[in-house]
């Protein structure tokens, strides 16, 4: 590797541009990563920040840049596009059109998404088909690897129409592990085990093991390679799934404060799917990095 990562050199190359991550919790994760990784070589009157609805915005004014979130966990329109009331039961996705979320991503001219997470509550999914705007009709249930393979073709279509290659990159970061049972990294000895108390990564004696569903991963390589619209890949699952010492754990604010009963047993309520800052989705900004202002480095990594 020629060099590590330098904020003052990202944002010169963002001058002038805006870069805007869309996707989940986890995409926004990593875009709070590069927010503190660039903070700190901008002067505090030529930085802001702030978040309406949907969109997140931080601004270096002396670059006239802009670094964006959108929230949009599946990428296409959903019932439950607002979490705080979502109920996994009811989630309906829009197969088609994607218009709702995708005229705020027009004129990006990098492109981030990821979507993983909120596919991964069961085996089935329910889409509404056609334009109707009433979100009870025509719903039909499908795998959600096929559901998850139609939603990214939706996408790879609009970028299709809608990203100039020449002037904009498009890159895809693909799955998020979790910790969330410790016999898939072969502890068979703690009932209930998690990353909870985990203070080291994953060895490569325990390294056989994969929490992330592999069919999934299968489709986003499919659907991407399709596209006519070079989309790079930021492969940050492999890395992650070392990971397990590196979650939020009993630090991430809930929604609740957790019962005496939940107290009494860290584990139960320990966060394995969220990542501390700073950590991991440092890593993964630093790939992103790499691969966005030098590529032809890319089979470093």
């Amino acid at each position: 590797m020629c060099c590590s990562f330098n904020a003052t050199l990202m944002l010169e190359m963002l001058r002038g541009k805006r870069m805007l991550f869309v996707g989940d919790q986890l995409n926004r994760g990593q875009y709070l990563s590069l927010i503190c990784m660039l903070h700190r070589a901008i002067p505090d009157g030529a930085k802001s920040f702030e978040s309406v609805d949907s969109l997140s915005i931080f601004r270096a004014k002396n670059y006239d840049a802009t670094i964006e979130f959108y929230w949009a966990p599946m990428l296409a329109e959903t019932n439950f596009d607002n979490a705080v009331v979502d109920r996994v039961e009811d989630r309906v996705i829009r197969g088609a059109p994607m218009d709702k979320h995708s005229r705020f991503w027009k004129g990006a001219h990098i492109l981030v998404f990821n979507s993983y997470l909120w596919w991964m509550t069961g085996q089935k999914i329910q889409i509404l088909r056609g334009a109707d705007n009433d979100m009870s009709k025509d719903i039909v249930e499908m795998d959600a690897e096929e559901a998850y393979r139609l939603v990214l073709y939706q996408v790879v279509r609009w970028v299709e129409h809608n990203v100039d290659p020449k002037n904009s990159r498009v890159f895809f970061v693909t799955a998020s592990p979790t910790h969330t049972d410790s016999r898939e990294w072969g502890d068979n000895e703690t009932e209930g085990g998690n990353c909870y108390d985990r203070t080291s990564p994953i060895s490569e004696a325990e390294a056989s093991y994969s929490t992330s569903r592999r069919a999934m991963l299968r489709v986003t390589g499919e659907v991407l390679a399709e596209s006519r619209v070079p989309v790079g890949v930021v492969n940050v699952t492999r890395l992650s799934e070392y990971r397990a010492d590196a979650h939020t754990k009993t630090y991430k604010k809930l929604w609740a404060e957790p019962t005496p009963e939940q107290r009494a047993d860290p584990r139960s309520y320990a966060d394995c799917t969220h990542w501390c800052l700073p950590g991991v989705p440092d890593t993964w900004n630093e790939l992103l990095y790499w691969k966005l202002f030098f590529p032809a480095n890319d089979q470093v990594l």
